[in-house]
């Protein structure tokens, strides 16, 4: 943004390009939604309402004796509608920075979103914060008068909503804002008393505030004349009633959605929703609501999110964390307190008990929420689950508490078809005889259901989960046990296939045992026969103090490491290579150490690790693969076929 020129104290400013392209955006995407900017404003003016309250605990002097009220006033023959309010106010420098700019929103990240998404994504305006430019869907300019909570100068914000606003010195007789819209000739519909009261009582409704509309009434005595034996005076046309404060069953789903657009400046309806009320030793109500689709910052480090608290129906914060714990960061919705104190700070709310209390209360329901949608609403379940599912595991690890209530909710990939599973269902097709849970860790679909780790499982017809998500690496270990089911790794040593007395005699390691650990030490900790692998000639599990590789390289590659820690290579006793390798050894060859190497960087490979020298393993492969074939080529007399063709 750069000041252009200066002349009696207006300064005109030029938008920022990003600004600019915010303001094309929100308007190609909301032109078939028109009215949307009323609410949007309405929404604003409440909010600064709410500041001002809020402020006016520990500052009572900022509060007039006045209830604070919105006020839409229609002028038909200066085609403006202008939406005014009593709250916070901005000065001069917030004008610039909160309607001059978009910085603070996260222009170019909004501008990305909005691309990238369909057309019409309305619901992405809303979460970057930039509702008042939907004014420009009906405006030709727009005009803002503002005067901040203790000051007495007020400054006017103008602008056609194109490449450049001005900011100049005004006059207002109190505190707050009045936005003045000078409409386009095809919107003059929103000067009409009905079209206004429809919107109001559509969006706006519940709103704690006034909301007047001024209208002209048949002359009674009353305080401004009009012309034509008219009175001009203003009419309250909201019920003002919190919503959470009311009776479910008096509601419709419709005004839920409603106050929940109003909340969130979502524009899509929510995915499920909870009213409840709690009375006995402590009074609290609220209504929590999951959204369709996640916030752009739902996994971004430090950002905010949370219920908003009131306290006796006074708003206190946004975005307040300690109502909930972090693996339910995803609702949005209002808690109203009778029991905290109005002038209770974040510091305090992580040490209250009360609280507490409600954070329980709160996730109890939403869990009780999401056992119902799992159950009756499938469809709308696998929904929230692809949405959220990631979030929600983090409570495994992080909310032991409650992990198993979300166990029942999570739901996996697994070797069963390319639906998803949970707990329970595979613990109803699981086969006689298996008694645990089987899972293995990997990077993606398609590497973990190709691990030789499975092939024993698969064998026995024993499901296997897939744990894909980066979050599972964590959750996981917060899982040990559902339903009295153990859940066992795949890469496990103690995997335990073997059937008794029927298994097949294996035979003794021998000198294999000492030449695999001199040729690969400090590579595995231990080698043995396997009983997993069935066409796999070689695997590395697990110890049972180590971590699945896939978390062990989540974690060093935090701290920069490369190297793999030591594990337990297992051998396919019947697979031709470790017959003929072990022939060799059991013979006193050399240069069986070269197989190894091979066989161990294999074993890497076909799990997903890294190979530490991958050149070195290609070369090596190149080398004995050029002998195999070079001695299978040579002719009867012993002679080469490349050296015959060469002579």
């Amino acid at each position: 943004m750069s000041e252009k020129t200066q002349v009696s104290e207006k300064t005109e400013f030029e938008f920022q390009a990003s600004v600019t392209e915010v303001l094309r955006l929100v308007i190609d995407s909301l032109y078939s939604n028109p009215e949307i900017f009323l609410r949007e404003l309405v929404s604003n003016a409440a909010d600064a309402i709410d500041k001002r309250k809020f402020r006016a605990i520990s500052e009572p002097e900022i509060l007039g004796e006045e209830e604070p009220k919105i006020r839409l006033i229609p002028d038909r023959e200066a085609k403006t509608l202008t939406i005014e309010d009593d709250g916070i106010g901005m000065s001069r420098e917030e004008l610039i920075e909160y309607l001059g700019t978009v910085a603070h929103s996260g222009t170019r990240e909004f501008a990305k979103a909005i691309e990238e998404a369909k057309k019409g994504d309305f619901q992405l305006i809303g979460q970057f914060g930039v509702g008042f430019y939907s004014s420009f869907l009906v405006a030709e300019r727009v005009d803002v008068i503002s005067r901040a909570a203790g000051s007495n100068e007020a400054h006017r914000f103008s602008s056609d909503g194109r490449s450049s606003f001005t900011v100049e010195p005004a006059e207002r007789d109190r505190v707050g804002t009045s936005i003045t819209l000078h409409l386009k000739e095809d919107c003059l519909e929103y000067l009409e008393e009905f079209r206004l009261r429809g919107l109001i009582r559509t969006h706006s409704d519940y709103l704690p505030h006034p909301i007047e509309l001024k209208v002209r009434r048949p002359k009674s005595g009353g305080e401004e004349e009009g012309d034509a034996g008219e009175e001009v005076r203003f009419e309250r046309i909201n019920d003002g009633k919190a919503l959470w404060q009311k009776d479910p069953k008096e509601l419709e789903a419709e005004q839920y959605e409603e106050f929940y657009k109003h909340l969130t400046h979502d524009f899509e309806a929510p995915l499920a929703y909870r009213h409840f009320r709690v009375e006995g030793t402590m009074l609290f109500s609220g209504i929590f609501f999951i959204p369709k689709r996640p916030p752009f910052d739902l996994f971004t480090e430090g950002a905010a999110h949370g219920m908003r608290l009131y306290v006796k129906r006074v708003f206190i914060m946004d975005n307040c964390d300690a109502l909930i714990p972090r693996f339910l960061r995803f609702l949005r919705g209002v808690v109203d307190s009778e029991d905290l104190p109005l002038n209770v700070s974040r510091e305090i709310l992580q040490d209250s008990r009360v609280v507490r209390t409600i954070s329980k209360q709160i996730t109890k329901r939403a869990l009780d929420l999401l056992d119902e949608l799992a159950a009756e609403k499938k469809e709308e379940y696998l929904e929230f689950w692809r949405a959220y599912g990631a979030v929600l595991k983090e409570g495994l690890h992080f909310s032991p508490e409650y992990a198993n209530r979300i166990a029942k909710l999570v739901r996996f990939e697994s070797s069963k078809g390319e639906g998803l599973v949970s707990l329970d269902e595979y613990i109803e097709r699981m086969p006689e005889g298996q008694e645990s849970i089987y899972y293995i860790l990997g990077a993606n679909r398609q590497l973990v259901e190709n691990s030789p780790h499975l092939e024993g499982l698969k064998k026995k017809g024993y499901e296997v989960l897939f744990l894909t998500d980066p979050v599972d690496a964590f959750a996981i270990e917060g899982l040990s046990e559902y339903e009295g089911k153990k859940l066992i790794s795949a890469m496990d040593a103690d995997v335990d296939l073997s059937d008794g007395a029927e298994d097949e005699e294996t035979p003794e390691l021998g000198k294999l045992e000492a030449k695999i650990k001199s040729a690969l030490a400090g590579k595995i900790s231990a080698v043995r026969w396997s009983k997993r692998l069935t066409d796999s000639p070689a695997c590395l599990v697990i110890p049972p103090s180590g971590l699945p590789p896939y978390l062990e390289r989540l974690l060093r590659a935090r701290e920069g490491e490369m190297s793999e820690p030591p594990r337990t290579l297992e051998l396919n006793p019947k697979h031709p290579l470790i017959e003929a390798i072990r022939e060799k050894v059991e013979a006193g060859e050399e240069g069986v150490e070269r197989y190894l190497e091979a066989i161990y960087g294999q074993a890497l490979l076909s799990e997903g690790s890294p190979v530490e020298q991958p050149a070195k393993l290609a070369s090596l492969l190149v080398e004995l693969l050029t002998e195999k074939l070079a001695g299978q080529a040579a002719t009867p007399g012993g002679g080469d076929v490349r050296r015959e063709s060469e002579g």
